[in-house]
């Protein structure tokens, strides 16, 4: 019996702590993350908080995200200096060709009549008319426009709603990224709790190969029990060194996603994990997890922001079908004055100031099928919010389901381990005093291995429904 308390202790101390570990670390140097640069590992203990706070600063999916958010932010400002005055200046030097005069038949011979200012009618000689040839243009034009029919207001509201859904895609991407985390992170936890209940199998495995083997030397056991036994034995093992493995690939996963070196070991928060757990019992009812998605999931919010962008939308298509008008001023400074057929050899400075109309008359009969489609549009993004709300809606339904049902498993898989354990401990006593065979304790033996392990897969999915559930409603 002295197995059996042997396997009744550990199993008490990881059904006290649901999620309890080695102190050590649990792998062997088949399990360690080991190549030929890297001698020395330490082994860090991380919180899922920990993680977060990590993946928020290293991943590379988020930072990306950052990036695109400082240009929409970017682009608001830009959308902003369209409201600001234009100020144009053209600065010029040029050479000026002798002008030629010719008559009608485009002849350089023969007289022309020319009328000029206070001289009345003269006759010109036709040919070459000499002229000033250095000539010099500046000119300073600024243009504010006063009524655009809302086109530069939507485009600045576009601008910021671009701006609020980058925004939005940064705090989405954060979320997945902590979900993925999430599930490599209790992936190590279940991989850490089935290697501890590896263990406990083996040790007690041992402990009857050398009853047994105490056996066969008294001639009471054949060598083919012992051989059977051995052969269990090593299957055990060899799970073992499965687990070890999965768990270095995950671990790796977790690594290369946080960006920390290739010889640390991160390890889960066992205490912080198991508050975790305890504290499920207590967590919101469904229509609490309603409520905080509908005012937090992100989905919901990026579907609200494309449906008021296409309203923004409306507005900048019907601007085009409305006159724009702005304020000009300008103020040219030229010479020579060549408009004349006598040349000036003298700068002229000249300047206005008036309104300017704009407006596009193939609007009138061209842009209202441009305005039905964007209203058209406007309508089916209003639909698509609806449609989003009911797939988040189902979708914490399906997760509030599931997080119910995990209760229930764990409670059907604890008492599973109970009756397994009390199953072996009948089996092997029957076994002791050869009223049983030994299949009969082989099997009592996979029976009570198979409801341990899914055991630990019930709480493992207890605390993944429960983290789905934040996920969801975007409260990571």
């Amino acid at each position: 019996m002295k197995y059996l308390r042997f396997l009744l202790g550990l199993m008490c101390l990881l059904f006290i702590n649901p999620f309890s570990f080695l102190c050590a670390q649990v792998s062997s140097d088949h399990a360690t993350i080991s190549t030929d640069s890297v001698v020395n590992t330490d082994s860090v203990q991380m919180s899922l908080e920990t993680v977060y706070r990590l993946a928020d600063q290293e991943s590379k999916v988020i930072r990306i995200s950052e990036q695109s958010l400082h240009a929409a932010q970017e682009a608001v400002r830009q959308a902003k200096n369209n409201i600001l005055p234009e100020l144009s200046i053209d600065l010029s030097g040029s050479y000026i060709g002798d002008a030629y005069l010719m008559s009608r038949g485009f002849s350089t011979s023969g007289m022309t009549e020319v009328i000029l200012p206070g001289l009345g009618p003269q006759q010109v000689s036709n040919g070459r008319q000499p002229s000033p040839h250095w000539g010099n243009m500046l000119s300073v034009q600024a243009t504010q426009v006063i009524y655009s029919g809302g086109a530069l207001t939507a485009g600045v509201e576009m601008a910021k709603i671009g701006e609020q859904i980058a925004e939005l895609d940064v705090r989405k991407n954060r979320q997945e990224v902590r979900f993925m985390l999430t599930g490599f992170y209790l992936d190590m936890v279940r991989l850490l709790n089935q290697l501890e209940v590896i263990d406990v199998h083996i040790a007690l495995t041992h402990e009857v190969l050398q009853q047994m083997q105490a056996k066969e030397r008294a001639g009471v056991v054949l060598h083919n029990d012992l051989t059977r036994y051995e052969l269990q034995l090593k299957q055990l093992e060899l799970t073992r060194i499965q687990l070890q493995d999965a768990l270095s690939v995950i671990r790796h996963q977790l690594q290369t996603a946080l960006h920390q070196p290739s010889n640390q070991i991160i390890m889960p928060d066992t205490a912080a994990v198991a508050q975790a757990y305890m504290r499920l019992e207590n967590s919101l009812s469904e229509l609490a997890w309603q409520n905080t998605a509908t005012d937090k999931n992100i989905t919901i919010r990026q579907a609200q922001a494309v449906s008021e962008m296409s309203k923004q939308q409306v507005r900048l298509t019907r601007a085009a079908s409305i006159p724009t008008i702005a304020a000009i001023i300008k103020n040219e400074l030229f010479g020579p004055y060549t408009t004349d057929l006598i040349p000036v050899n003298a700068n002229v400075n000249a300047w206005f100031v008036g309104i300017g109309i704009h407006y596009d008359l193939g609007s009138a009969w061209k842009n209202h099928r441009a305005i039905r489609q964007s209203k058209a549009e406007s309508e089916k993004s209003k639909t698509e919010v609806e449609l989003v709300r009911e797939q988040v809606n189902n979708q914490i339904h399906a997760a509030y389901v599931s997080f119910l049902t995990s209760f229930t498993e764990v409670d059907t898989d604890q008492k599973q381990v109970e009756l397994a354990d009390e199953n072996y401990a009948v089996v092997e006593k029957r076994y002791n005093h050869d009223l049983a065979l030994l299949t009969d304790l082989l099997d009592a033996s996979g029976i009570k291995l198979q409801a341990d392990m899914a055991l630990v897969n019930a709480r493992v999915n207890l605390l993944y429904n429960y983290y789905k559930l934040r996920y969801l409603t975007h409260s990571l």
